[in-house]
């Protein structure tokens, strides 16, 4: 767990440090919300990841100015581009979209072809993977259920107490975690786009990465 004032590309870069120290050798994919600076910061530690832009931040951020009349087939129409079998298909449901929607919301397609790099990289790889690397929920509600315990708390004499706090409201969460889970290790038999080098030693999911630890740092 880590504790900061922001979400500043200097705080992730010490977070993803901290990480690298700790014997993390590599993440293979980070799903983030496109905060400024998290990006940079994840190449700059980790340059082999693979980003992707979270794709609900970014239909929240397309639906945002939009009336009401016109959400409905919008979104529809953004859901053909990102619910695509290839991403040659979603560039093609790219263009669509634009030649319908530009001249009434010009900003939208323009913020998509500009993300597209990082909002595209679910598509490399096998359908069953995707639903776990292309949206940044599952963390978020994670998130939400530790700010109710927090924002109950007027104040926390230390970090310490916090920390104590958060970790036990971890557990307490976790232990309602009886659904049926997909992690990337489930899937390990469709999981061949990683080269050989960066699958070896041992896999572990954390909330947001993929990462990769050699089997002798334990």
């Amino acid at each position: 767990m880590w504790v900061g004032e922001n979400e500043s590309a200097k705080f992730w870069a010490s977070v993803l440090n901290n990480l690298k120290n700790r014997k993390v050798e590599d993440i293979l994919i980070a799903c983030t919300d496109n905060r400024t600076g998290f990006s940079e910061a994840i190449a700059a530690v980790f340059p082999k990841t693979d980003i992707q832009n979270c794709i609900i931040h970014q239909l929240r951020n397309s639906s945002k100015y939009v009336s009401y009349k016109d959400i409905k087939a919008l979104m529809a129409d953004l859901k053909r581009v990102y619910q695509a079998v290839d991403e040659q298909s979603a560039l093609a449901a790219l263009d669509d979209f634009a030649e319908i929607w530009d001249k009434k919301y010009p900003k939208i397609s323009k913020s998509w072809r500009e993300n597209w790099a990082n909002l595209s990289t679910y598509f490399k790889f096998p359908e069953e993977l995707r639903r776990l690397i292309y949206t940044t929920n599952a963390i978020e509600g994670f998130n939400r259920q530790l700010c109710k315990v927090t924002k109950s708390k007027a104040v926390f004499p230390t970090d310490d107490s916090l920390f104590k706090m958060l970790y036990l409201t971890m557990l307490d969460i976790t232990k309602k975690w009886t659904g049926r889970r997909y992690t990337l290790s489930s899937h390990c038999t469709t999981a061949v786009a990683f080269p050989n080098d960066r699958r070896a030693g041992t896999a572990v999911s954390v909330p947001g990465f993929a990462l990769r630890f050699n089997s002798s740092s334990y």
